[in-house]
C-alpha cells in the first residue's frame, strides 16, 4: 500500500518542459538551462509525420556535455501523435512499426533515457485485440539490449484509446518480451480526464495504480491541469493551476516524495494574445511551481515578458 508523504518542503525537484528542437537540440538544451528548468522532452520526430533530421556527432556530444554540466535529471522524447499501433489497417501499422522500431534505436543511440508513446486506438477492433497489436509492435521494436526504457502513456479514454485504464497498460507490460524496458508516463491531465479523481481521492489513485502496476515503473509524470472535468474523456490540457485539476492538486503531486526524482514534463498550452500570437509560459510555470506560491497573473506575465 502507498504511503502519504507529500510535503511543501521539497529539497530536490527534477521539473522541465516540452521543449522544440527546430533550431537544434544544443540550442534547446541551452534554453532548458536559462529557464532554469532541470529536464526536458522533445518530440522524436516531426509529431505529426514521419520526417526527422538526427543531430550530428559534435551536435550530440555538447548536448551531452551541456546536460552533464546542468546536471540534467533523465530526459524524454515523444513519439508521433500520428503512430497508432493498436490499428488493425496494414498500412497504418506498418508505419507505427516502422517508427517505434526507429525511434527506439534513434534516441538510445542519442542518450536519450526514456521515449513516450500514446498506446493507441483500437478503431473498431476492441480492446483486446488493440492491446495484442501493441505487444507485437513493441516486440518488433525492442530487443532488450537497449538502454533506453519505452513509456506507455496514461490516456484521457477519448474514442477508442487504449491504456485509460491502468489494466490496460499493465496487460501490455505484461505481455511484451522484455518488460524490464517498458515503464509509464503518468499525465495529471489524462488520468483526471479518464475518471481518476487526483483531486478528491489522490492517495486512493495512486494505491491503485500502485496495486495494478506497480509505482516501480512509473517513470516519468507529465504535470498537466486540465480545461474539463473529471471522468470527461477529453484530452485538453490547461495552464498550471487555471484548469480543473488545480494548483494544489497538482502541488501535491509535485511534492510526493515517492516522486522526488522522477521527471515532471510540463505540456501546457500557449497563453494566446490573438488567433496568429502566442507565447510558452513555461519559464514562468516553472518559477510559479518552484515557489510552492500561485500566482493568478501568471498568463499576463508570460504577455508581458515576451513583449517587453
Amino acid at each position: 500500500m502507498a504511503e502519504e508523504v507529500y510535503e511543501s518542503d521539497l529539497i530536490n525537484m527534477v521539473i522541465g518542459t516540452h521543449m522544440s528542437i527546430a533550431k537544434g537540440i544544443v540550442k534547446t538544451a541551452e534554453n532548458v538551462v536559462k529557464m532554469n528548468a532541470d529536464t526536458m522532452q522533445i518530440f522524436s520526430r516531426n509529431p505529426r509525420g514521419s520526417n526527422y533530421k538526427d543531430p550530428t556527432v559534435k551536435e550530440a556530444e555538447e548536448f551531452q556535455r551541456i546536460r552533464r554540466e546542468a546536471g540534467f535529471g533523465a530526459i524524454l522524447a515523444h513519439a508521433p501523435y500520428t503512430m497508432n499501433l493498436a490499428s488493425a489497417k496494414p498500412e497504418v501499422y506498418e508505419f507505427a512499426c516502422t517508427v517505434i522500431r526507429e525511434d527506439v534505436t534513434r534516441m538510445d543511440r542519442l542518450g536519450i533515457e526514456n521515449l513516450v508513446f500514446h498506446p493507441g486506438s483500437h478503431t473498431g477492433i476492441g480492446a483486446e485485440a488493440g492491446i495484442q497489436n501493441i505487444i507485437a509492435g513493441l516486440d518488433q521494436a525492442i530487443t532488450g539490449k537497449e538502454n533506453i526504457t519505452v513509456l506507455l502513456e496514461t490516456m484521457s479514454g477519448k474514442g477508442t484509446e487504449i491504456g485509460w485504464r491502468f489494466e490496460e497498460l499493465k496487460a501490455i507490460r505484461d505481455g511484451v518480451s522484455h518488460p524490464e524496458r517498458i515503464g509509464i508516463c503518468l499525465d495529471t491531465c489524462h488520468v483526471f480526464a479518464a475518471g481518476y479523481d487526483i483531486v478528491n481521492s489522490y492517495e486512493d489513485v495512486i494505491n491503485e495504480f500502485d496495486a495494478v502496476i506497480g509505482l516501480e515503473y512509473l517513470k516519468v509524470i507529465h504535470l498537466n491541469d486540465s480545461k474539463n472535468q473529471l471522468g470527461s474523456h477529453k484530452d485538453r490540457h490547461e495552464n498550471i493551476g487555471f484548469g480543473n485539476i488545480g494548483f494544489n492538486a497538482l502541488l501535491k503531486v509535485l511534492n510526493d516524495k515517492r516522486f522526488e526524482q522522477i521527471p515532471k514534463i510540463l505540456e501546457t498550452p500557449y497563453v494566446s494574445v490573438s488567433k496568429l500570437e502566442s507565447y510558452p509560459p513555461y519559464k514562468e510555470e516553472i518559477e510559479m511551481l518552484k515557489k510552492q506560491t500561485f500566482n493568478e497573473n501568471l498568463k499576463e506575465e508570460v504577455i508581458k515578458n515576451h513583449m517587453d
